[in-house]
């Protein structure tokens, strides 16, 4: 019994003085520095919290606004996107919004609007519909952003191998479909000057339409919007076309 009671007690302290050990060595200096890192990070530094005011609005022209459309493209290919403080503009923006620009694009999955131009919250107007189209709503929409709200400038964004523009040239019919791609085969009858393959399997013939489609768009707005039009001639509002590539992330402004 007694050797059975020295066996216990020796293992008890051994225990003991391993546990702390393992104390001591958990709270040394540098590792209650690492873990007091961990538990307290450091604010990011320099994140952006202000969103546009009126007066900011107010002081950009329409070639301003281009210009600052594609320094923030460069920082988006060069991958050096503005950190932003969501929550502190959201809360700033609640007493209203000032955007600079309307964004006119397609669908696309891939062309990620405010990311590709470097913006967020307050900074742009986006209509988003398949082939970048112009209809009844999509007018009355820039009508409200620009007029209204103050934008000073529309850009129509066509992009690279446009699954509304192949649908178009490959006459594809099915439900509102039809109807939707109907509003681009002028683009295609734009096209017909084409020297090359006029398919689909041609990148550079459907880049040719893509690029025709947007002017296209363009036309519309002035034509079907005199509010708009008359903007563009007291020279209030610009309305440009962009085409963004997928693999280099580049917006190129149309001339």
């Amino acid at each position: 019994m007694k050797n059975i009671f020295y066996l216990f007690t020796t293992a008890m302290i051994l225990t003991a003085v391993i546990s702390a050990c393992n104390n001591s060595k958990d709270n040394s200096p540098k590792d209650l520095e690492k873990k007091e890192s961990n538990e307290t990070p450091k604010p990011e530094a320099s994140l952006r919290e202000k969103v546009m005011s009126a007066d900011d609005q107010k002081a950009m022209t329409p070639d301003m606004v281009i210009q600052n459309l594609k320094e923030g493209n460069q920082r988006y290919m060069s991958n050096k996107l503005t950190a932003n403080d969501y929550i502190g503009m959201m809360h700033s923006s609640t007493h209203g919004q000032y955007p600079e620009a309307f964004i006119l694009s397609c669908i696309d999955s891939r062309v990620p609007v405010e990311e590709i131009f470097d913006k967020t919250i307050g900074d742009l107007f986006v209509g988003r519909v398949a082939g970048n189209i112009v209809d009844e709503d999509e007018l009355g929409s820039m009508e409200y952003g620009c007029k209204i709200s103050g934008a000073k400038l529309i850009v129509v964004l066509g992009h690279e191998s446009c699954g509304a523009v192949k649908g178009a040239l490959e006459n594809e019919k099915l439900g509102n479909v039809t109807a939707l791609l109907a509003r681009i085969k002028p683009a295609m009858e734009k096209s017909k000057d084409f020297a090359g393959e006029k398919n689909v399997e041609n990148p550079a013939y459907v880049e040719y339409v893509v690029k025709n489609n947007v002017k296209n768009s363009i036309e519309n707005i002035q034509l079907k919007s005199p509010v708009l039009k008359e903007m563009v001639n007291k020279g209030e509002i610009k309305i440009v076309g962009a085409y963004y590539n997928f693999a280099t992330g580049e917006v190129s402004f149309l001339q």
